[in-house]
């Protein structure tokens, strides 16, 4: 789950404070870590350099707090030897959703001759704390990505309004790449249910009972040493009741739910890139990396390459819909002759449809 809190203060005491030693021995070196720019993420000076606002401003920036879904969080805690590529799997998915929104949902609206302009903007830095527990000691693998609200070169702050709306679509694609690279870099399998409950085969459900993350109180903030949690999630699990395992869908990894797909555009009277973008990484089963996902879906709607921000550029649901024929597509970009066959495709079954209705 991708949320944003708007910061108003450049304290970053709460991020460096923290030195998360329940993932020590598992994760690269300490919390903090740089996916853009360089000094100590152990100085607060450092860290809150990245918080760039102007003087006419009161926002200093924002954190962008991406929760692994609970499954993948628990097996960190179940099995320690796979640990390390969770972590990794986690923060390579956190790289590239920041991408994203670098990509699609940073604007700078340029007010200039009377004219006004969305520019693609780019963050000068940006720092991340990768922490493993929530407040009550369960497991919770999550980052805090820390980033201004002034862009590189920017005169002004960015247009906020587009990094809320790009927000669900950025969440799509976190775990979307997550339940991909968790294949690549463990021997477990995550995978997503037509429901949209994110899964990891083999994995007892009694354990997303144990550890639900939900509770009446918040809970103290502390800081747990790394034998500290281990004794407290050894001890939890003394409570644990089988519930037994879901079984994942029998179909190839690379296979798209056009089901999925198709009814997440249901409803809409216009499409965005960014709502496409959302149902094709949800309708991914078992994951895909973001970029192939934007490969694909630029390949396909060509006229919705360059849209980003608030004023996206929209298609109708029917023309949106033609990838519900997406099974064979697999995780490779579509070449024309892939397109014009799934368009005539789609024009046979409405061709058939419509003789059908006529003749009732």
């Amino acid at each position: 789950m991708l949320r944003i809190f708007t910061r108003r203060s450049n304290d970053v005491a709460y991020f460096t404070d923290d030195r998360a030693h329940e993932l020590d021995g598992l994760r690269d070196g300490g919390p903090g870590w740089w996916l853009r720019g360089e000094g100590d993420v152990r100085k607060p000076l450092d860290v809150a350099r990245v918080l760039s606002t102007t003087e006419r401003s009161q926002i200093q920036g924002y954190d962008l707090v991406f929760a692994a879904p609970r499954p993948v969080s628990i097996l960190v805690a179940l099995d320690p030897s796979s640990a390390p590529g969770v972590i990794e799997a986690h923060r390579q998915s956190v790289r590239a959703t920041v991408e994203y929104l670098e990509e699609r949902a940073l604007v700078v609206r340029d007010r200039r001759d009377g004219m006004e302009r969305d520019e693609r903007g780019r963050w000068s830095s940006i720092v991340s704390f990768t922490h493993g527990i929530n407040r009550h000691g369960e497991p919770h693998l999550h980052d805090h990505v820390l980033v201004g609200a002034r862009l590189e070169n920017a005169r002004t702050v960015l247009d906020s309004r587009s990094l809320f709306v790009h927000a669900k679509t950025a969440d799509a694609l976190y775990r979307s790449s997550l339940r991909h690279e968790l294949g690549e870099r463990t021997p477990w399998v995550a995978w997503r249910s037509f429901q949209g409950i994110e899964h990891v085969e083999g994995l007892d459900e009694g354990y997303r009972a144990l550890w639900g993350g939900h509770f009446n109180q918040r809970g103290e903030k502390l800081s747990w040493q790394r034998s500290e949690v281990v004794a407290s999630w050894n001890r939890d699990r003394q409570r644990f009741e089988s519930q037994g395992s879901i079984e994942g869908p029998r179909t190839h990894r690379t296979d798209l739910d056009e089901h999925s797909f198709a009814g997440s555009l249901e409803g809409r009277f216009e499409v965005a890139r960014r709502h496409i973008v959302e149902a094709w990484a949800n309708a991914a089963r078992f994951g895909q990396s973001p970029r192939d996902v934007a490969r694909s879906i630029d390949t396909l709607y060509p006229t919705l390459a360059d849209s980003r921000g608030v004023r996206e550029m929209s298609i109708g649901v029917a023309q949106a819909r033609m990838t519900g024929l997406v099974r064979e597509k697999g995780p490779r970009p579509l070449g024309e002759r892939d397109l014009h066959e799934w368009s005539h495709r789609s024009r046979d079954r409405s061709d058939r449809s419509d003789r059908s209705d006529r003749s009732r």
